[in-house]
Protein backbone atom coordinates (compact mmCIF):
# COMPACT_ATOMS: atom_id res chain seq x y z
CA UNK A 1 0.00 0.00 0.00
CA UNK A 2 1.40 3.37 -0.59
CA UNK A 3 2.13 5.77 1.83
CA UNK A 4 -0.74 8.42 2.48
CA UNK A 5 0.19 12.28 1.25
CA UNK A 6 1.56 14.59 3.44
CA UNK A 7 -1.24 16.25 5.40
CA UNK A 8 -0.52 20.15 3.87
CA UNK A 9 -2.03 22.07 1.01
CA UNK A 10 0.35 24.22 -0.97
CA UNK A 11 -0.06 26.43 -3.63
CA UNK A 12 2.34 27.68 -6.53
CA UNK A 13 3.74 31.10 -7.67
CA UNK A 14 2.42 31.76 -10.97
CA UNK A 15 0.07 30.59 -14.23
CA UNK A 16 2.34 27.47 -14.91
CA UNK A 17 4.55 25.09 -12.39
CA UNK A 18 8.21 25.87 -12.38
CA UNK A 19 10.85 22.84 -12.55
CA UNK A 20 11.66 23.69 -9.00
CA UNK A 21 7.89 23.60 -7.80
CA UNK A 22 7.41 20.25 -9.92
CA UNK A 23 9.66 18.79 -8.46
CA UNK A 24 9.19 19.97 -4.80
CA UNK A 25 5.34 18.59 -5.54
CA UNK A 26 6.24 15.28 -6.53
CA UNK A 27 9.09 15.09 -3.53
CA UNK A 28 6.76 16.19 -0.70
CA UNK A 29 3.31 14.86 -2.25
CA UNK A 30 0.99 17.56 -0.84
CA UNK A 31 -2.38 15.87 -0.49
CA UNK A 32 -4.00 19.08 -2.28
CA UNK A 33 -3.58 22.12 -3.71
CA UNK A 34 -4.53 25.52 -3.67
CA UNK A 35 -5.21 28.64 -6.33
CA UNK A 36 -5.37 32.08 -6.75
CA UNK A 37 -5.86 35.10 -9.12
CA UNK A 38 -2.72 35.03 -10.32
CA UNK A 39 -2.49 31.59 -11.22
CA UNK A 40 -5.24 32.10 -14.02
CA UNK A 41 -5.15 33.67 -17.32
CA UNK A 42 -7.02 31.91 -19.66
CA UNK A 43 -9.25 28.55 -19.25
CA UNK A 44 -7.20 26.37 -21.45
CA UNK A 45 -4.09 27.74 -19.30
CA UNK A 46 -5.72 26.63 -16.02
CA UNK A 47 -7.07 23.53 -17.26
CA UNK A 48 -3.41 22.69 -18.23
CA UNK A 49 -2.05 24.19 -14.51
CA UNK A 50 -4.15 21.64 -12.92
CA UNK A 51 -3.35 18.50 -15.36
CA UNK A 52 0.18 19.50 -14.31
CA UNK A 53 -0.58 19.67 -10.67
CA UNK A 54 -2.03 16.33 -10.18
CA UNK A 55 0.58 15.09 -12.92
CA UNK A 56 3.74 16.33 -10.08
CA UNK A 57 1.94 14.19 -7.34
CA UNK A 58 0.82 11.11 -10.01
CA UNK A 59 -2.57 11.04 -8.49
CA UNK A 60 -6.38 12.73 -8.62
CA UNK A 61 -5.31 15.10 -5.92
CA UNK A 62 -7.71 17.71 -4.94
CA UNK A 63 -7.45 21.23 -6.51
CA UNK A 64 -9.52 24.37 -4.80
CA UNK A 65 -9.86 27.95 -4.79
CA UNK A 66 -11.50 30.77 -3.39
CA UNK A 67 -14.72 31.42 -5.52
CA UNK A 68 -17.58 33.12 -3.23
CA UNK A 69 -18.01 36.48 -4.73
CA UNK A 70 -17.60 39.59 -4.18
CA UNK A 71 -14.38 40.52 -3.21
CA UNK A 72 -13.25 37.29 -3.39
CA UNK A 73 -13.42 35.78 -6.39
CA UNK A 74 -10.12 34.63 -7.50
CA UNK A 75 -12.05 33.85 -11.29
CA UNK A 76 -13.21 36.64 -12.95
CA UNK A 77 -13.86 38.40 -16.34
CA UNK A 78 -13.60 37.68 -19.42
CA UNK A 79 -13.45 34.26 -19.13
CA UNK A 80 -15.69 33.89 -15.82
CA UNK A 81 -18.67 35.29 -14.59
CA UNK A 82 -18.40 38.34 -12.27
CA UNK A 83 -20.85 37.33 -8.89
CA UNK A 84 -22.22 39.88 -6.33
CA UNK A 85 -20.61 39.68 -2.60
CA UNK A 86 -23.25 36.55 -1.09
CA UNK A 87 -25.46 38.97 1.06
CA UNK A 88 -25.50 41.35 -1.58
CA UNK A 89 -27.12 38.53 -3.44
CA UNK A 90 -29.46 37.30 -1.14
CA UNK A 91 -30.70 40.94 -0.43
CA UNK A 92 -31.37 41.02 -4.08
CA UNK A 93 -33.38 37.45 -4.42
CA UNK A 94 -35.14 38.63 -1.23
CA UNK A 95 -37.97 35.31 -0.37
CA UNK A 96 -36.00 33.61 -2.82
CA UNK A 97 -32.86 33.37 -1.82
CA UNK A 98 -32.34 29.55 -1.28
CA UNK A 99 -33.32 28.67 -4.69
CA UNK A 100 -30.67 31.28 -5.93
CA UNK A 101 -28.18 30.33 -3.84
CA UNK A 102 -28.48 26.90 -4.94
CA UNK A 103 -28.25 28.32 -8.95
CA UNK A 104 -25.35 30.45 -8.21
CA UNK A 105 -23.27 27.84 -6.90
CA UNK A 106 -24.51 24.98 -9.53
CA UNK A 107 -23.07 27.20 -11.95
CA UNK A 108 -19.78 28.39 -9.87
CA UNK A 109 -19.57 24.61 -9.95
CA UNK A 110 -19.66 24.23 -13.67
CA UNK A 111 -17.35 27.18 -14.53
CA UNK A 112 -15.32 25.72 -11.80
CA UNK A 113 -15.02 21.86 -13.25
CA UNK A 114 -13.92 22.90 -16.47
CA UNK A 115 -10.64 23.99 -15.92
CA UNK A 116 -10.62 21.07 -13.12
CA UNK A 117 -10.67 22.47 -9.74
CA UNK A 118 -13.01 20.11 -7.76
CA UNK A 119 -13.31 21.89 -4.13
CA UNK A 120 -14.39 25.58 -3.37
CA UNK A 121 -13.26 27.40 -0.22
CA UNK A 122 -17.55 27.90 0.54
CA UNK A 123 -20.34 28.69 2.04
CA UNK A 124 -19.38 30.96 4.50
CA UNK A 125 -21.09 30.01 7.59
CA UNK A 126 -20.26 33.71 9.80
CA UNK A 127 -23.59 35.51 10.96
CA UNK A 128 -23.08 38.94 10.05
CA UNK A 129 -23.78 41.39 12.98
CA UNK A 130 -22.98 45.00 14.12
CA UNK A 131 -19.45 44.52 14.64
CA UNK A 132 -18.36 42.43 12.09
CA UNK A 133 -15.34 43.46 10.17
CA UNK A 134 -15.63 44.72 6.78
CA UNK A 135 -13.35 42.31 5.39
CA UNK A 136 -16.32 39.55 6.16
CA UNK A 137 -19.37 41.32 6.51
CA UNK A 138 -20.75 40.67 2.99
CA UNK A 139 -19.72 37.37 2.42
CA UNK A 140 -21.82 36.23 4.86
CA UNK A 141 -25.34 34.91 3.71
CA UNK A 142 -27.24 36.56 6.54
CA UNK A 143 -27.82 38.22 9.88
CA UNK A 144 -29.68 35.37 11.42
CA UNK A 145 -28.38 31.68 12.14
CA UNK A 146 -31.14 30.07 10.43
CA UNK A 147 -31.52 32.01 7.13
CA UNK A 148 -27.40 31.61 6.89
CA UNK A 149 -27.85 27.73 7.60
CA UNK A 150 -30.61 27.89 4.82
CA UNK A 151 -28.95 30.14 2.45
CA UNK A 152 -25.40 28.22 2.90
CA UNK A 153 -26.94 24.91 2.99
CA UNK A 154 -28.25 25.34 -0.35
CA UNK A 155 -25.26 26.79 -2.03
CA UNK A 156 -23.13 23.64 -0.69
CA UNK A 157 -25.93 21.55 -2.39
CA UNK A 158 -25.22 23.62 -5.99
CA UNK A 159 -21.74 22.68 -5.15
CA UNK A 160 -22.08 19.48 -4.56
CA UNK A 161 -24.51 19.07 -7.39
CA UNK A 162 -21.70 19.99 -10.05
CA UNK A 163 -19.28 17.68 -8.29
CA UNK A 164 -17.46 20.35 -6.52
CA UNK A 165 -17.00 19.83 -2.87
CA UNK A 166 -17.87 22.34 -0.62
CA UNK A 167 -15.98 23.89 2.38
CA UNK A 168 -18.06 25.35 5.07
CA UNK A 169 -16.07 28.20 6.79
CA UNK A 170 -14.91 29.31 9.95
CA UNK A 171 -15.47 27.10 12.66
CA UNK A 172 -16.46 27.68 15.04
CA UNK A 173 -17.54 31.11 13.62
CA UNK A 174 -15.96 34.29 12.78
CA UNK A 175 -18.84 36.97 12.95
CA UNK A 176 -18.23 38.43 15.74
CA UNK A 177 -14.39 39.44 15.14
CA UNK A 178 -13.50 43.08 14.67
CA UNK A 179 -10.68 42.68 13.35
CA UNK A 180 -9.06 41.34 10.02
CA UNK A 181 -7.41 37.88 11.01
CA UNK A 182 -4.92 38.93 7.98
CA UNK A 183 -3.37 40.86 9.97
CA UNK A 184 -4.18 40.57 13.29
CA UNK A 185 -5.82 38.03 15.57
CA UNK A 186 -9.33 38.49 16.56
CA UNK A 187 -10.11 37.81 20.32
CA UNK A 188 -14.00 37.12 20.51
CA UNK A 189 -15.44 38.42 23.66
CA UNK A 190 -19.54 37.10 24.00
CA UNK A 191 -19.62 34.06 26.09
CA UNK A 192 -19.24 30.44 25.24
CA UNK A 193 -23.15 30.39 25.85
CA UNK A 194 -23.92 33.14 23.28
CA UNK A 195 -21.59 31.43 20.83
CA UNK A 196 -23.55 27.91 21.39
CA UNK A 197 -26.80 29.40 20.95
CA UNK A 198 -25.89 31.60 18.03
CA UNK A 199 -22.18 31.56 16.12
CA UNK A 200 -22.31 28.03 16.47
CA UNK A 201 -25.91 27.23 15.42
CA UNK A 202 -25.20 27.23 11.05
CA UNK A 203 -21.84 24.92 11.32
CA UNK A 204 -24.39 22.59 13.49
CA UNK A 205 -27.16 22.36 10.93
CA UNK A 206 -24.87 21.79 8.47
CA UNK A 207 -22.11 19.36 10.49
CA UNK A 208 -22.69 16.78 7.92
CA UNK A 209 -20.70 18.35 4.91
CA UNK A 210 -17.46 17.06 4.07
CA UNK A 211 -15.25 19.50 4.35
CA UNK A 212 -14.72 22.49 6.60
CA UNK A 213 -11.71 25.09 7.68
CA UNK A 214 -11.12 27.17 10.68
CA UNK A 215 -10.75 30.53 12.04
CA UNK A 216 -8.02 32.45 13.31
CA UNK A 217 -9.74 33.55 16.55
CA UNK A 218 -9.70 33.33 19.92
CA UNK A 219 -12.38 32.22 21.71
CA UNK A 220 -13.44 33.21 25.58
CA UNK A 221 -11.95 31.40 28.67
CA UNK A 222 -10.07 29.05 26.10
CA UNK A 223 -6.21 28.53 26.11
CA UNK A 224 -5.86 31.71 24.26
CA UNK A 225 -4.35 30.59 20.97
CA UNK A 226 -6.27 30.99 18.17
CA UNK A 227 -8.84 28.18 17.34
CA UNK A 228 -6.51 27.14 14.38
CA UNK A 229 -3.87 25.86 17.45
CA UNK A 230 -6.21 25.04 19.89
CA UNK A 231 -7.04 21.48 20.99
CA UNK A 232 -9.76 23.04 23.30
CA UNK A 233 -11.39 24.68 20.11
CA UNK A 234 -10.92 21.62 18.22
CA UNK A 235 -12.69 19.44 20.50
CA UNK A 236 -15.66 22.02 20.67
CA UNK A 237 -16.16 22.24 16.39
CA UNK A 238 -15.59 17.57 17.23
CA UNK A 239 -17.82 17.35 20.05
CA UNK A 240 -20.55 20.23 20.31
CA UNK A 241 -20.58 21.52 16.77
CA UNK A 242 -20.77 17.47 15.74
CA UNK A 243 -18.59 18.10 12.42
CA UNK A 244 -16.97 14.59 11.64
CA UNK A 245 -15.49 15.46 7.94
CA UNK A 246 -12.70 16.88 7.03
CA UNK A 247 -10.92 19.71 8.72
CA UNK A 248 -8.45 22.05 7.33
CA UNK A 249 -6.99 24.88 8.85
CA UNK A 250 -7.16 28.82 7.22
CA UNK A 251 -3.84 30.01 5.54
CA UNK A 252 -1.44 29.44 8.17
CA UNK A 253 0.33 32.76 6.40
CA UNK A 254 -2.05 34.91 7.87
CA UNK A 255 -1.14 37.72 10.74
CA UNK A 256 -3.30 36.14 13.03
CA UNK A 257 -1.16 33.13 13.46
CA UNK A 258 2.09 33.08 15.19
CA UNK A 259 5.31 31.32 14.63
CA UNK A 260 7.42 29.73 11.98
CA UNK A 261 6.56 27.75 9.04
CA UNK A 262 6.88 24.65 10.85
CA UNK A 263 5.33 25.61 13.94
CA UNK A 264 2.12 26.67 12.96
CA UNK A 265 2.12 23.32 10.45
CA UNK A 266 2.95 21.39 13.25
CA UNK A 267 0.73 23.33 15.54
CA UNK A 268 -2.28 23.02 13.47
CA UNK A 269 -2.09 19.52 13.18
CA UNK A 270 -1.39 18.51 16.61
CA UNK A 271 -4.16 20.44 17.59
CA UNK A 272 -6.64 18.34 15.93
CA UNK A 273 -6.91 19.83 12.04
CA UNK A 274 -6.84 16.81 9.63
CA UNK A 275 -4.69 19.22 7.08
CA UNK A 276 -3.15 22.26 6.83
CA UNK A 277 -3.16 25.15 4.61
CA UNK A 278 -0.42 27.43 3.76
CA UNK A 279 -0.74 30.54 1.01
CA UNK A 280 0.92 33.05 -0.76
CA UNK A 281 4.52 31.45 0.21
CA UNK A 282 7.86 31.24 -0.84
CA UNK A 283 9.80 28.24 -2.65
CA UNK A 284 11.38 27.76 0.80
CA UNK A 285 8.54 28.25 3.10
CA UNK A 286 6.26 25.72 0.60
CA UNK A 287 9.65 23.23 1.42
CA UNK A 288 9.32 23.62 5.01
CA UNK A 289 5.68 23.05 5.61
CA UNK A 290 6.27 19.94 3.24
CA UNK A 291 8.49 18.56 5.55
CA UNK A 292 6.24 19.77 8.73
CA UNK A 293 3.53 17.99 7.69
CA UNK A 294 3.05 13.95 8.20
CA UNK A 295 1.36 12.07 5.94
CA UNK A 296 -2.46 12.19 6.71
CA UNK A 297 -2.95 9.98 9.67
CA UNK A 298 -5.79 6.74 9.72
CA UNK A 299 -8.27 8.72 10.85
CA UNK A 300 -7.66 11.88 8.45
CA UNK A 301 -7.38 10.04 5.43
CA UNK A 302 -10.26 7.82 6.07
CA UNK A 303 -11.91 11.46 6.67
CA UNK A 304 -10.41 12.80 3.22
CA UNK A 305 -11.50 9.38 0.87
CA UNK A 306 -14.82 9.82 2.32
CA UNK A 307 -15.06 13.46 1.09
CA UNK A 308 -13.01 13.20 -2.40
CA UNK A 309 -15.76 9.99 -2.61
CA UNK A 310 -18.71 12.82 -3.57
CA UNK A 311 -16.02 14.53 -6.46
CA UNK A 312 -18.74 12.82 -8.83
CA UNK A 313 -18.86 13.47 -12.10
CA UNK A 314 -21.90 16.13 -12.73
CA UNK A 315 -24.93 15.41 -14.75
CA UNK A 316 -24.98 17.98 -17.93
CA UNK A 317 -26.99 21.07 -17.77
CA UNK A 318 -28.06 23.86 -19.55
CA UNK A 319 -25.96 26.82 -18.43
CA UNK A 320 -28.07 29.68 -20.53
CA UNK A 321 -31.61 28.20 -18.89
CA UNK A 322 -29.77 28.00 -15.42
CA UNK A 323 -28.84 31.84 -15.52
CA UNK A 324 -32.43 33.32 -16.77
CA UNK A 325 -33.91 30.74 -14.37
CA UNK A 326 -31.56 32.08 -11.71
CA UNK A 327 -31.99 36.07 -13.64
CA UNK A 328 -35.63 35.83 -13.01
CA UNK A 329 -35.55 34.93 -8.92
CA UNK A 330 -34.17 38.49 -8.42
CA UNK A 331 -36.68 40.78 -7.07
Amino acid sequence: MSAAPRAVILDAEGPRLTEDERRLFAELDPWGFILFARNAETPDQLRALTDEMRSAVGRDAPIMIDQEGGRVQRLGPPHWRAWPAPLDHVVAAGRNAACAMRLRHRIIAAELRAVGIDMNCAPTLDIACDETHPFLRNRCFGTEPESVAEYGGAAAEGLLQGGVLPIMKHLPGHGRATQDSHADLPEIHASLDALRARDFAPFRALCDLPCAMTAHIVLPGGDGVPATLSPEAIRLIREEIGFGGLLMSDDLSMGAVPGSVAQKISGALAAGCDLALLCNASLADRRAAGEAAPPLSAMAEARAEAALALRQVPSAIDIRALEAELESLMQ
